[in-house]
């Protein structure tokens, strides 16, 4: 035991010396945290809505008006020609444009059905879907109060069934307090699977690894040194990322910290294993940098960080059993956002378990042999 200390005493005055390392370590949650938080979302505001209005009567000011009271879009208003509207679509001029039609106001009190037409750029289909959702909205709340106010309608005899809806564990539907939790993941899986992998492969690279070898150190009390250091990191991250999410964002902790703290050292093990293994078949940093590099970005984008996974087809779903983040992205907002308990998760912590026991057999069975 003495001789694991001392080689992770000999890790940690490494990692000071290294200005990357030790930068990276504290500027990477920083960063992670404030700027990736924001920069990740789905959330839509400010859209580009162009209004041409072709009958400027005093309904169309009212409709025009009810735009301009969301938050969501951002109004402007313009006469132009039926090339010019492509046009402004084409160029990018605008997000949306709502054409209302001539004689709107008239027909109106006439008691007819008036169209108005919405124009959208779906390059980003997920963007136009949410445009499209916004207007009808509007529009609809627009036509509910001309109803009743202008028309004398009472408001029990548009809506026959009344929808009362209630959103659980995140009621104001803040996406920051959904992303803040994946965005950890990212930060303790860069920090446990980069950081450990380049340092293992630094002493090939340097040489010093065969004068390791030489000595009566074992192999497994070498492995432990190496890792155990950046384990230690990992979870201090997950601390200061943890405060930096309560304090930015007022992330709510439902669940017991010690829960997914027991979590994250059972990850970790498993994320260390990966990282190790990669380096015993690597020569060099950029070889585990790139092989690394390739990997997690097939996890980060099938982990349900930014889209469901269940939005995916089957195949994709039952490959998605062997990617370690899909179970930490899916705990961390469990226990933070639900409050789930210990007995809630004791499945994705037997499976971690055992995917962490075969990773470091297989990083130990080769480092074993190549060295």
């Amino acid at each position: 035991m003495r001789t694991v200390l001392h080689i992770i005493r000999k890790e940690f005055l490494q990692i000071a010396r290294d200005k990357f390392m030790s930068r990276a370590i504290i500027l990477m949650p920083l960063l992670q945290m404030i700027i990736l938080v924001y920069a990740a979302t789905f959330e839509i505001k400010n859209i580009d809505l162009l209004i041409i209005d072709r009958d400027a009567g005093t309904m169309s000011t009212k409709l025009i008006n009810t735009f301009n009271a969301s938050d969501f879009f951002s109004v402007d208003k313009k006469n132009l020609n039926n090339s010019q509207i492509n046009s402004a679509l084409d160029k990018g001029m605008a997000d949306v444009i709502l054409i209302i039609p001539d004689k709107f106001e008239k027909r109106l009190y006439r008691g007819e059905k008036v169209d108005v037409q919405l124009l959208i750029d779906a390059v980003n289909g997920a963007a136009g879907e949410l445009a499209l959702a916004y207007c009808r909205a509007t529009i609809a709340g627009f036509n509910k109060n001309i109803l009743i106010r202008e028309f004398g309608m009472r408001e029990t005899s548009l809506s026959v069934i009344e929808i009362s809806s209630r959103f659980w564990f995140n009621p104001y539907l803040d996406y920051k307090i959904y992303m803040a939790p994946g965005i950890l993941v990212i930060l303790i899986t860069a920090i446990a699977w980069f950081l450990a992998g380049m340092n293992l492969v630094k002493e090939k690279e340097n040489g010093t690894i065969e004068q390791l070898n030489v000595t009566p150190i074992l192999k497994f009390q070498f492995i432990l040194g190496k890792l155990i250091p950046f384990l230690i990191i990992a979870l201090l991250e997950l601390s200061f990322g943890l405060i930096l999410a309560k304090i930015l964002f007022n992330v709510p902790f439902e669940g017991s910290l010690l829960t997914l703290f027991v979590f994250t050292f059972v990850y970790l093990f498993a994320i260390l294993g990966i990282g190790l293994f990669i380096s015993t078949i690597s020569q060099t940093q950029q070889q585990v940098l790139f092989v690394s590099f390739f990997f997690v970005m097939v996890f980060v984008l099938m982990s349900g960080l930014f889209t469901p996974v269940e939005n995916m087809p089957r195949w994709g779903q039952v490959i998605n059993g062997i990617n370690p983040l899909a179970y930490y992205s899916r705990v961390i907002r469990m226990v933070l956002l639900k409050g789930s308990s210990f007995l809630d998760i004791k499945n994705e912590i037997l499976i971690m378990f055992g995917y962490g026991v075969i990773v470091n057999i297989l990083a130990v069975w080769r480092y074993r042999k190549t060295i």
